[in-house]
């Protein structure tokens, strides 16, 4: 176990998640704060995302990209305030993202600021909604937006089962972790990692960065991408993959036979041991296997897959592989 990693005694946690309510502290993400007069202006220049979107209401998805295109990080985009916007990223990719983007802040009225001081944490199930509105106050939003109340902001995210992110001061931490924990059951942070996977949703992590295009993680099939939009650093080569379609690896959702986690990064190896893709995530799911998400060739036929000696088994995304505009999904609020 380490500081990104927490755990508790609550026995069968992913199957608790399933049938009942369960919270989590999402230890593994980071906030990154971007602020001042331009701060809007600066991030449309580096982000995936339309910055406009983001209106108080709507959380879009984003991702940084190097100029060859490559997903330095990705991160849910927020506004916090009239020139306040935050960045909900994996944890060791907070400063790395903050050092690169403040080569160009210096051009703009605009200062980046890891957020330490704030809190995340996870409420999964189906009465996790109703808990949140009679415990915080709040009716939850829909998916990828957002709602507050005084400190506290709730976001919901996709699932098997209904997900809110909750953001709140470190100081309100415990308080509210006592109101909530009343009635819903304490897991560790895999949990939420777990039901990420299954969601088709991955979080680069540091030593993932720079390494796959936006499509490679099935971004513009989540709506992290903007098309609409003018330029960013990247863009051109994001665009003219998605329009000539030059994408030949591609996310997909696997189940392992065995009980053995795979460690990101692992190989995905056809029947001779030659590597086809690489695992980006992985956890333990309610019948202890692994459940895992990875970067595959999109070649038909590669025939038996296994990692480090577990076969693998495609599952199915809970979403179809084409462009989903977040234009759209901000009408959708």
């Amino acid at each position: 176990m380490d500081d990104e990693h927490l755990d508790f005694p609550t026995p069968e946690p992913a199957r608790r998640a399933l049938d009942a309510t369960v919270i989590a502290p999402l230890a593994h993400l980071g906030v990154l704060e971007i602020q001042g007069s331009d701060a809007a202006r600066f991030l449309q220049g580096q982000t995936s995302a339309q910055v406009d979107l983001a209106d108080g209401d709507f959380a879009p998805l984003t991702c940084f990209c190097s100029v060859k295109g490559r997903v330095l990080a990705n991160a849910q985009l927020l506004r916090r305030g009239e020139q306040t916007y935050w960045l909900i990223l994996s944890r060791d990719l907070v400063t790395p993202l903050a050092e690169h983007l403040g080569k160009f802040a210096p051009f703009y009225q605009a200062s980046l600021t890891p957020r330490d001081d704030i809190a995340l944490l996870g409420l999964i199930g189906q009465e996790a909604p109703a808990l949140a509105e009679a415990r915080l106050d709040m009716v939850p939003p829909a998916i990828w937006h957002q709602v507050a109340h005084e400190e506290t902001l709730v976001l919901r995210h996709p699932g098997p089962r209904p997900r809110l992110l909750l953001a709140l001061p470190e100081a309100a931490l415990a308080d509210t972790w006592r109101t909530l924990g009343a009635q819903a059951q304490p897991v560790g942070n895999a949990i939420w990692r777990l039901h990420d996977i299954q969601a088709g949703l991955a979080w680069l992590g540091a030593e993932q960065a720079d390494a796959y295009l936006p499509q490679m993680i099935n971004w513009e099939a989540l709506g992290g991408i903007s098309f609409k939009k003018g330029c960013y650093t990247g863009q051109e080569v994001v665009a003219r993959a998605h329009f000539r379609g030059q994408v030949k690896k591609r996310l997909v959702r696997a189940q392992l036979e065995g009980d053995r986690l795979p460690a990101p990064g692992s190989a995905v190896e056809d029947a001779a041991g030659k590597s086809l893709g690489d695992v980006l995530s992985a956890e333990l799911d309610a019948y202890g296997q692994p459940e895992v998400l990875a970067v595959l060739s999109t070649k038909e036929d590669l025939g038996p897959l296994s990692v480090a000696g577990q076969p693998l088994k495609r599952l199915k995304l809970p979403y179809p592989i084409e462009r989903l505009d977040p234009e759209a999904l901000a009408d959708k609020g």
